[in-house]
């Protein structure tokens, strides 16, 4: 694609940027197109097409003169942007770079593109072991480096946005007693502070990529600082709705050294927090996630 030629961004990214950001976000989205041209043209990259994914920016894919392919990331939010960049220079060194050139003053980023095309190459047998190993990784880097990275705290982020957000939709939930059920079980969730690392907060099994000789790269995180339970039950819950959930919580703290009984208040938190808010937003997975939660009951009962 001629880069004079990148066509208005894809109204399925269109509309899931303003449904984060707000119709604030209109005018951002209008310019988006220039925006990313004119970057690519000073940094001498072919464009490609939009890889139509992703709720926080648009993506271009894009080749250097190298012949290196590489994902063209536009942010509208700065602060979203840097934490974003400072969690994959952390965890992505050397050989292994996934950031190859930035501008902060238009909040875009060069990545390369893992496995060579959008959303990596294809996932190998076994690949959640294979994942779950990586996240163990980066939590190792993490702990050694998270006093120096300024992010947000996972402490915060609960008491701010999760917990207020779950007290709202009580309000209007129809399965108020299946939540109120759960969360009796999360009333004394503490962080440990030994497990402090930098979170990676967005385990999606799309936020993981596999390159061509089938590892995993942890991309797209929602960084910020606190246990190390909060990503393991994250995964647990997300990484595929529904599917293979008691598996990946067993998984979780054989790698993690973590015990069960403390990744499953977290699991259990955000397992309500999205059985809440796919109710509220009509989302097809709502009875996968009312399995989810009750099959975490089931084995709370147990334990």
């Amino acid at each position: 694609m001629d880069a004079s030629t990148l066509p208005p961004v894809p109204p399925g990214c269109c509309q899931r940027l303003t449904a984060h950001y707000g119709q604030v976000l209109n005018a951002w989205i209008d310019a988006a197109p220039g925006l990313l041209t004119a970057t690519a043209a000073r940094w001498s990259l072919t464009l490609g097409g939009y890889h139509d994914a992703g709720h926080a920016s648009v993506l271009v894919t894009a080749v250097d003169r190298r012949g290196e392919r590489l994902l063209l990331k536009a942010w509208p939010d700065r602060d979203r942007y840097s934490r974003e960049l400072r969690a994959l220079r952390l965890w992505h060194r050397e050989k292994h770079d996934i950031v190859q050139v930035t501008d902060d003053s238009r909040a875009v980023a060069a990545l390369r593109a893992v496995g060579g095309v959008p959303g990596g190459a294809v996932r190998p047998p076994h690949e959640e072991g294979l994942v779950a190993a990586a996240i163990q990784r980066v939590h190792e880097e993490g702990a050694h480096s998270h006093a120096a990275v300024e992010l947000p705290s996972l402490r915060d982020f609960t008491a701010e946005e999760v917990r207020p957000r779950i007290d709202r939709r009580l309000k209007l939930t129809e399965h108020r007693q299946r939540a109120e059920r759960a969360l009796s079980h999360t009333a004394g969730l503490r962080e440990e502070p030994r497990r402090q690392t930098v979170l990676h907060a967005d385990l999606y099994r799309e936020n993981v990529p596999f390159t061509l000789d089938g590892q995993p790269v942890l991309l797209d995180p929602l960084p910020m600082t606190g246990d190390a339970a909060f990503d393991w039950a994250f995964w647990t819950i997300y990484y595929q709705v529904g599917g293979g959930t008691a598996y990946r919580l067993r998984r979780a703290s054989r790698t993690s050294g973590i015990p069960v009984d403390e990744i499953l208040p977290w699991c259990l938190l955000l397992s309500t927090d999205g059985l809440l808010y796919y109710e509220e937003t009509n989302d097809p997975r709502l009875p996968q996630m009312m399995a989810v939660l009750d099959a975490l009951l089931k084995i709370v009962a147990t334990r």
